[in-house]
C-alpha cells in the first residue's frame, strides 16, 4: 500500500472487506489521510442506530470508530504481503456526550514499532470539542 496514492489509499480503505463490515454497518468513511505524518481521517454519522438507551451515542459504537481507525492505520503502514497489525489492546475515554450530527476521528502513531504499533485516536464533534480519546496497541504478525 507504500505505493498507492491518498486517492488510492481512500478507495482501497472505504471499500476494504468487500460486502458487509462493522465499518460499512456504521457509515464509517475515510476521508484523508496524511502519509508523511502517518496520520488517518475518518467519519462516522450518529444516528439513532449509534445511541444507547437514553439516546445518545453509544461508548461501543465509538470504539468501533476508534478501532478501524488504528487498526487500519497499521495495516497501511507494513508489508502487507508479509503482515497482519492485529488489535491486541483498546483503552477508549468517553468524554462527552452526542446525540447527532457527524464525529471524526483521526489516529496517529504514538509508538511504531517493528513488532508492535500503539496509536492514539481522537473523535470529536463537528464544533472541535473531544467526545471520545482512545489508545490502541496493534500486534504485527506474520501472515
Amino acid at each position: 500500500m507504500k505505493n498507492m496514492t491518498k486517492e488510492e489509499l481512500l478507495q482501497f480503505l472505504n471499500n476494504w472487506g468487500g460486502g458487509e463490515t462493522m465499518a460499512k454497518a456504521l457509515e464509517i468513511k475515510f476521508i484523508d489521510i496524511d502519509q508523511e505524518n502517518e496520520i488517518l481521517t475518518a467519519t462516522m454519522p450518529v444516528l439513532p442506530r449509534v445511541h444507547q438507551p437514553f439516546g445518545i451515542l453509544h461508548g461501543g459504537a465509538s470504539c468501533v470508530l476508534a478501532e478501524t481507525l488504528g487498526s487500519s492505520l497499521s495495516n497501511i503502514f507494513i508489508d502487507g504481503d508479509k503482515y497482519y497489525g492485529v488489535g491486541t489492546n483498546i483503552n477508549s475515554n468517553h468524554l462527552r456526550s452526542k446525540k447527532d450530527g457527524i464525529i471524526t476521528g483521526t489516529a496517529r502513531f504514538i509508538r511504531k514499532g517493528r513488532t508492535m504499533h500503539v496509536s492514539e485516536i481522537e473523535i470529536r464533534d463537528e464544533k472541535g470539542q473531544l467526545i471520545n480519546h482512545t489508545t490502541m496497541t496493534n500486534n504485527i504478525i506474520n501472515k
